[in-house]
Parts: structure tokens; C-alpha cells; sequence
């Protein structure tokens, strides 16, 4: 057993006996080197915490952006967070106290001693000093997607990372939007501007009213040990981006917006200043009931002369997304800037679409096109430059998402993305995505960049084809038409889709729905504003509307069927390659509007309703009932007028339905 043959001669066998039983192991060294060295000098570090101090290196989220200046003026890490800090403290400033709460960086939980450094802007308020004045704020500040689950894991009941690395979280009791307990100041700036009156979405409230219930959110964020404050940009339009300032309680909605906003770089914050918008999300406190024009426990202010919004008593993020798009709305067109709720992608050959359309008309899944890029899902500006998404991800619906229908928003939901009301398997954390026990609205939040054909920066040339998708469950508007003019600004301040009405056994009679310009709930201005800026852009540009009905065919819903996905995208396609634009066309009686008598790959007969439905009376009829359901939704823009006469709104009006 004395073997002593290793050629390095670094060990050998030893013939001793160790005391259990084996053989003993000597080393040698060799004279000129070393057998395994792999000593350092030791870590400087007499705490865990500060050895954990040495494992981070700082950074500031980002969205990847190309061709952005490098160029900002050098001040120290101290000057900066100062400033920064004494920018967020402005913004908490309570209306009865001249100053925001004391504010220092980080997580309380890793500050248990007094700060070393206390930014010395704060001043002693002349009003009486409460407790509050005695404690500090902390500020988690652009935290990455990785510190913001931290956060979440560690403090927010509901919150769990499931098997794909997204992060699930609850929104509480409310688990979509609270449209009726929406408000807005009327006050000198929105006076003569908004829509108010029958049809709008905007809910009067007076300006003391709004203090009211800011005091109470900014007192409630005050009252917490921390907050997190994400500064971030609106528009990918480097002219016409907005910023913004999201103050909230909670990581989910931190990451949300994270997602939901476009992410600065380090050098964009460093000179971010003042927003130009700000949230307060108090969400998990209620409104005061007992306050003038409150309606429930939920209010979601806005406040456009003060560039403000409140939130509270709920806490879906959506809330805060929508009321940023209701702001775009108000802001853009005051640039000649045209707001818009679309998808939108471009071609190869740099031909721009915009898709709109409501709730299960086939907007994802058609704008979504292997073949061409994504400029954005849902919320787009019209300029001058062209077209630019207004957000920096998306907010997908989850309900019954399989990889095989969806597999880009399936494979985005991976680490960095929101999962908000799912279910999930307790042992595996395998998302079940048909599940409804929570609600039936779950989504997915992700940046714009997890998607593999998205155009960064998401901007693009002016749209050639402007797409308005009807799913018309009635079953007798054509699978396409192309528009007038007048017609596009018809159909877009209408907004129609029909869907199968109700859950009862029984009913299969199809319901109309109208939404002006495809999103009435986010709307400022009247409708028909909207749509002259939008023909007047695609007059300007060139631009064609189509009219593209992806519901029932040869019958409506329970006598037809649905037109198949394979021709609308074959149509889809045809618009997109030009071919559309010189093929043959008649018009149909009622709505006049202009049909292709061919279209490749789709059969001819079902161009024309009329040709697939047997009963040629009951389509007259039922045709003639959706004309009269228009008209009849119509009246409400009958009498507004641009300028001094009404002839604008009278050419609107003959473009619909004639009988």
C-alpha cells in the first residue's frame, strides 16, 4: 500500500494507519510551486450586512432604447438623491402642511439606525406639528423587477412566483376597473374643453372636493414606514413624451408600472426634474363616503389643472394605466396630436396599421402577425413624425391563454412580468389559466421588449390602413368593406361590436354594443373631435379605413356561423399588401358601404352577407334593426359642432346607415 508513485510528487500514500481504519493522505509540496493555492486577501467587511453591501452594484432600470444621448451634466450620488428626494418630498407636500414627510432611500427593514444623512430642505411648518413630523418616509426609488419581488414576497400577502418566474399577485376586492366611481375637476381648464353630459365618461367633481381626497391619500402614503416612487415616460415620441411620477404602497404596483410606462435611462433620470403628471395610489384606503359627489368607497380623481390623480379604495393597476391614457387623451390633442386606442404594426417595407376595436373582436390576435413588428397593443399618438406607442408594455387578458393560440404572450410571462388574480397549483406553481374562482379579468403585465417581433423604439411612419373590427354577431355586415372618409369617422365615433347577450339558457338574441372611438371610457373630448383629427390625418397621409367583421356569417348567432379566422387574416393580409385597393367593389344597400367582389383565398359568396344567409327576409330585417340601433346610438352626437356651423357633423351623419 506504500505506494509513493505520483509523478508530480505533490501526495503520496502514507503507511500509517489513521485511528478509522484508512489509509493516511500526506501531502508534499513541490519546492519551486504550489500544490492548490487559492487564498485571498480577506473581505473588509465587520457586519453580514455590510458583507452583503459589497454583492450589489448600482443601477437603475432601463428600457432598452437606441441612439439616446449620453451627454448629462456630472453631480454627485449625494447631490442627486438629494434633489431627487426634495422632488418626491414637493410632491407629498400636503396642502395643510408646507411640507412632505422627512424622505431617506431604502428599505426601513434594512435601516434600523438613524440615517446619517437627513436632506436639509425641510423647513419647521408654521402649522402645529403632528406625530407624523417626528417620523421618516422611506423611498424605494426606480427599484429593478428583482427588488420590487422582493418586496412583494416579503410584505404583500397573495404574492408568489409561479413555475414560468412571473410574479402573481392579488389586487384585492376590486378586479377591474371602477368606470362610475371615476371623477374629474370641473374648473377653468376643462370647462369649455371636455365632453360633459349624456354619453360621456367624465363625471364632474369641483377642485375643494379633489383637495379633500388627495389630503387624505398623500396623509395616508405619509402614515407608511415606506413608499415606492417610480419616475418614468409616457410616448415613445422623444418630442411629445410625458413624465410621470406613480407614488404607491404596494411592489405590485410598482412593477406594474415599471412594465406599463417606458423605463428611463440612468442619464434620463438623472435630469427627470419635476413630472409633468403625478399618481397618488392610496388604493388600499377608501374614500371618505360622507364626502360631496362620492358614491362608494373607490374614487379615482383626476385633476388635469393641477396635472394630479388620486386613488382610492382599490387596488387594481389598471386603474392606474387607464387614467394615464384618459390624461393622453386631454394632453395630445392640445398639440394637434391625435390619441388613439389601437394596435398597431408595421411591415417590412415600413407600411403602418392601426387596428381598433373593442372586447373580443380579434384586436390582439390580428395586429400580433409573425410577419410584421409590434409597435404596440393598445394605446398610440399620431403626430406629425408618424405613429408612437404612448406605453412601454402590454397588459394582455389571461382568461384561457394556451401557447398554441397566443404563444408570444405566453412566452413573455416569465420573470419581470405581473400576473394579477390567476390561480395556480400550491406544489408545482403551474398557472391554470382557465380558472375563474378570483375573476374572470386576469392579465399579464410585461414590457414591450419580451415580445420577439417588437419594433424598439416603438415608433414608425404614418399608417397606410386604418382597421375597424366589428365582431358582429348579428351576422350582416360584410368580413370587409372599404370606407369613405365620412364613413371611417362614422364607424370609428360609433364603435360597434355585438356579442352574444347575457348568460341565460336560452337567449341567443345578439347584443349591441357601442363604444365611441373604440375606448368611450378614457375619452376627454367629444367623439366627433376625435374623428375629424383622425380623417384629416389620413386624408393628409393617404391612409384608407376598412371596416373588418370577424363575427357571425349566413345567420346571427345561433342560426350562422363564425367567419373563420383563416380568411380574416387572408383579408387582413390583402389590406396590408395594397391588393385590396384595386380589386373590384359594389355597394350594399343600408349601410352603403363598399365590398370587394374578391379577395385570394377567400371564398367569393361570403363577401356579400346576403349571399349566405337562406332566409333572404329575416337578413332584410335584420339588417334594417341593426341600422335602426345605430341611428338610434348616433343621436347622442347629433348636435355637436366644430366651428359655426353644424356641416362637419351633418356629412358624419349621411355616411351611416340609409333607409
Amino acid at each position: 500500500m506504500a505506494a509513493n508513485g505520483n509523478a508530480n510528487g505533490e501526495f503520496s500514500f502514507g503507511t500509517g494507519i489513521a485511528r478509522n481504519g484508512l489509509t493516511k493522505i500526506q501531502t508534499h509540496k513541490k519546492e519551486n510551486g504550489i500544490c492548490h493555492d487559492d487564498s485571498a486577501p480577506p473581505v473588509k467587511a465587520q457586519t453580514i450586512d455590510e458583507l452583503h453591501s459589497l454583492q450589489k452594484k448600482k443601477s437603475a432600470p432601463t428600457t432598452p432604447i437606441k441612439g439616446t444621448q449620453g451627454a448629462f451634466a456630472p453631480i454627485s450620488e449625494e447631490e442627486r438623491h438629494q434633489q431627487q428626494l426634495q422632488s418626491i418630498s414637493a410632491s407629498l407636500a400636503s396642502l395643510t402642511r408646507e411640507t412632505g414627510p422627512k424622505l431617506v432611500k431604502g428599505d426601513p427593514a434594512r435601516k434600523a439606525e438613524t440615517p446619517k444623512h437627513v436632506p436639509h430642505h425641510h423647513f419647521t411648518p408654521t402649522f402645529n406639528v403632528s406625530d407624523s413630523a417626528l417620523k421618516f418616509t422611506h423611498v424605494l426609488y426606480n427599484l429593478s423587477p428583482g427588488e420590487l419581488y422582493e418586496q412583494a414576497i416579503k410584505y404583500e400577502k397573495g404574492s408568489f412566483i409561479t413555475s414560468t418566474g412571473a410574479l402573481a399577485t392579488l389586487s384585492g376586492a376590486k378586479t377591474g376597473r371602477s368606470p362610475r366611481d371615476k371623477r374629474v375637476v370641473r374648473d377653468e381648464t376643462t370647462e369649455d374643453d371636455l365632453w360633459w353630459g349624456k354619453g360621456s365618461p367624465n363625471i364632474e367633481m369641483d377642485e375643494h372636493t379633489f383637495l379633500v381626497n388627495r389630503e387624505r391619500a398623500v396623509d395616508y402614503l405619509n402614515s407608511l414606514d415606506k413608499v415606492f416612487v417610480n419616475d418614468q415616460f409616457l410616448n415613445w415620441d422623444p418630442e411629445n413624451r410625458i413624465k410621470v411620477r406613480i407614488v404607491s404602497a404596494r411592489a405590485y404596483h410598482s412593477l406594474f408600472m415599471h412594465n406599463m410606462c417606458i423605463r428611463p435611462t440612468p442619464e434620463e433620470l438623472e435630469n427627470f426634474g419635476t413630472p409633468d403628471f403625478t399618481i397618488y395610489n392610496a388604493g388600499q384606503f377608501p374614500c371618505n363616503r360622507y364626502t360631496h359627489y362620492m358614491t362608494s368607497s373607490t374614487s379615482i380623481d383626476l385633476n388635469l389643472g393641477r396635472r394630479e390623480m388620486v386613488i382610492l379604495g382599490t387596488q387594481y393597476a389598471g386603474e392606474m394605466k387607464k387614467g394615464l391614457f384618459s390624461v393622453m387623451h386631454f394632453l395630445m390633442p392640445k398639440r394637434q396630436i391625435l390619441s388613439l386606442h389601437s394596435g398597431c404594426n408595421m411591415g417590412k417595407d415600413g407600411d403602418v396599421a392601426l387596428f381598433f376595436g373593442l372586447s373580443g373582436t380579434g384586436k390582439t390576435t390580428l395586429s400580433t402577425d409573425h410577419n410584421r413588428y409590434l409597435i404596440g397593443d393598445d394605446e398610440h399618438c399620431w403626430s406629425d413624425n408618424g405613429v408612437s406607442n404612448i406605453e412601454g408594455g402590454c397588459y394582455a387578458k389571461c382568461i384561457d391563454l394556451s401557447r398554441e393560440k397566443e404563444p408570444d404572450i405566453w412566452n413573455a410571462i416569465k420573470f419581470g412580468t405581473v400576473l394579477e388574480n390567476v390561480v395556480f397549483d400550491e406544489h408545482t406553481r403551474e398557472v391554470d389559466y382557465s380558472a375563474k374562482s378570483v375573476t374572470e379579468n386576469t392579465r399579464a403585465s410585461y414590457p414591450i421588449e419580451y415580445i420577439p417581433n417588437a419594433k424598439i423604439p416603438c415608433v414608425g411612419p404614418h399608417p397606410k390602413n386604418v382597421i375597424l373590427l366589428a365582431c358582429d354577431a348579428f351576422g350582416v355586415l360584410p368580413p370587409v368593406s372599404k370606407l369613405s372618409l365620412a364613413q371611417t369617422m362614422y364607424h370609428f365615433i360609433s364603435g360597434y361590436t355585438a356579442l352574444v347577450a347575457g348568460t341565460e339558457e336560452g337567449v341567443k338574441e345578439p347584443q349591441a354594443t357601442f363604444s365611441a372611438c373604440f375606448g368611450a371610457a378614457f375619452i376627454m373630448l367629444h367623439p366627433t373631435k376625435y374623428a375629424a383629427m383622425l380623417a384629416e390625418k389620413m386624408q393628409k397621409q393617404g391612409a384608407t379605413g376598412w371596416l373588418v367583421n370577424t363575427g357571425w356569417s349566413g345567420g346571427r348567432y345561433g342560426s350562422g356561423s363564425r367567419i373563420k379566422l383563416p380568411y380574416t387574416r387572408k383579408i387582413i393580409d390583402a389590406i396590408h399588401s395594397g391588393s385590396l385597393l384595386t380589386a373590384n367593389y359594389k355597394r350594399t344597400e343600408v349601410f352603403g358601404l363598399d365590398i370587394p367582389t374578391e379577395v385570394e383565398g377567400v371564398p367569393s359568396e361570403i363577401l356579400d352577407p346576403v349571399n349566405t344567409w337562406s332566409d333572404k327576409k329575416a337578413y332584410q330585417d335584420t339588417l334594417l334593426k341593426l341600422g335602426g340601433l345605430f341611428k338610434k346610438n348616433f343621436e347622442t352626437f347629433t348636435n355637436y359642432k366644430i366651428g359655426k356651423d353644424n356641416k362637419l357633423t351633418e356629412e358624419i351623419l349621411a355616411a351611416g346607415p340609409n333607409f
